[in-house]
């Protein structure tokens, strides 16, 4: 069954409120094998809900529709529904005496255009609003189905759960389960992966694979379709393997984690400590850890070490190396990340310096950093990047590659 969500109502269009509804219909829609290949929005207007209406007919098998049921002239649904699908609109008594008891309930007067919530498509199965006053509909007319809910989330929600999704099940001759699982990568772009598993994604049918970029971070979504849960989950795996194989060692975790969290793992399962100086960075590593549950007993501090008098001072750099080399150096990140480590008494001490714009700095461009790790018992090592992007960008996708720097030396331990 292919199906196409119409969330209706100006405000959306407006963007006075995000359509949250579309996403939770998606994935509902897609456990139980249904494929969502279109999301429209209109606003409240007859003609072009009827256009929209038209153009679903011609690509789907289920319409769904949120919002644009309630009491005002503007709620247009379904009265434009009904019209095409040339039927008419019947009270439903049950869905009435309802709305009379809310109001009798809260001492308020109800007024006439509050019946019009219960009027419904004539012969169709009616679905039970448990969260407010306008019930949905289930409708078919010429081999389509229409499924019409309300707007808001705390109504629409378990509406479908509870009544709307049964029925679309009903009219599924073959039920599949459509499972899905993100892969999160770093420190490969988009363009890389992609021309590392080509011909992975030349091949795709079943499962099929998307890639999608955002944030200086690439993320994979594997998605299978059987009527075996199990048996999805396992195509999922081999496909997720293949990948492995090939771009594994930028793969830090999966589904909506980050890799500061994941750093976060890493350090309670290795049971060390560590620190940080930061300059350009000026605290975001620090504050990435100190946000995730549990880090106290893991991260020992830090010092933002923004000018280069806090370095001499408070971070123990060398005058010769701030005046031979700069601030900006793997000289100075060096001994930032070795010092901060002997000041904190840590296992690892990171540093991060570097410019990140405007402007050009000690003769470096911005978008020029040097990160360094010191671990005890091992030799320092400082890593040179040259990033691209706006001064916060480059800042935040700083802090991401001391997370996969150190997650990389944590893996090269096993």
């Amino acid at each position: 069954m292919n199906a196409e969500i119409i969330a209706v109502g100006s405000e959306l269009l407006l963007g006075q409120i995000t359509n949250t509804n579309a996403r939770f219909l998606s994935q509902h829609l897609a456990e139980i094998g249904v494929n969502i290949y279109y999301h429209t929005v209109v606003g409240d207007n007859e003609k072009r809900l009827e256009d929209a209406v038209n153009l679903a007919k011609e690509r789907a098998d289920l319409i769904v529709f949120s919002g644009g049921l309630g009491p005002t002239k503007d709620d247009l649904t379904k009265e434009t529904i009904a019209r095409l699908m040339g039927t008419t609109l019947e009270y439903n008594q049950e869905a009435l005496q309802s709305i009379e008891e809310y109001f009798r309930k809260t001492s308020r007067v109800m007024t006439e255009n509050n019946k019009k919530q219960a009027l419904v498509i004539k012969n169709s199965i009616v679905l039970k609003n448990d969260n407010g006053m306008a019930p949905g509909m289930f409708a078919k007319a010429e081999g389509k189905y229409y499924m019409l809910l309300p707007g808001p989330p705390r109504e629409m929600q378990p509406m479908f759960l509870n009544y709307g999704r049964p029925e679309i099940l009903k009219t599924m001759e073959k039920v599949e389960k459509i499972e899905s699982r993100v892969l999160r990568f770093f420190g490969i772009g988009e363009s890389a992966l992609e021309t590392d598993i080509d011909d992975i994604l030349m091949k795709q049918t079943n499962p099929t694979i998307a890639p999608l970029a955002g944030d200086g971070e690439v993320t994979l979504r594997i998605t299978a379709k059987h009527e075996s849960t199990e048996k999805a989950f396992k195509m999922i795996q081999q496909a997720e393997d293949e990948i492995l194989e090939r771009v594994g060692q930028f793969f830090y975790g999966y589904g909506e984690t980050t890799i500061a969290a994941e750093l976060a793992v890493k350090l309670k399962e290795k049971q060390v400590t560590i620190s940080a100086a930061e300059s350009l960075t000026g605290g975001l590593f620090l504050g990435e850890l100190t946000a995730i549950e549990g880090m106290s007993s893991h991260l020992k501090g830090g010092i933002v070490c923004y000018t280069n008098e806090v370095k001499e001072q408070q971070v123990s750099v060398k005058k010769e190396t701030l005046e031979q080399y700069g601030a900006v150096s793997s000289e100075c990140a060096k001994e930032l990340a070795e010092n901060i480590r002997k000041i904190c008494r840590s296992d690892i001490g990171i540093s991060f310096t570097g410019v990140a714009g405007p402007g050009v700095h000690e003769g470096h461009e911005p978008g020029t950093v040097f990160l360094a790790i010191a671990a005890e018992g091992q030799e320092t090592i400082v890593h040179s990047l040259k990033m691209a992007g706006s001064r916060n960008a480059i800042r935040k996708r700083t802090v991401k590659y001391g997370c996969h720097y150190l997650l990389q030396m944590f893996n090269e331990e096993l």
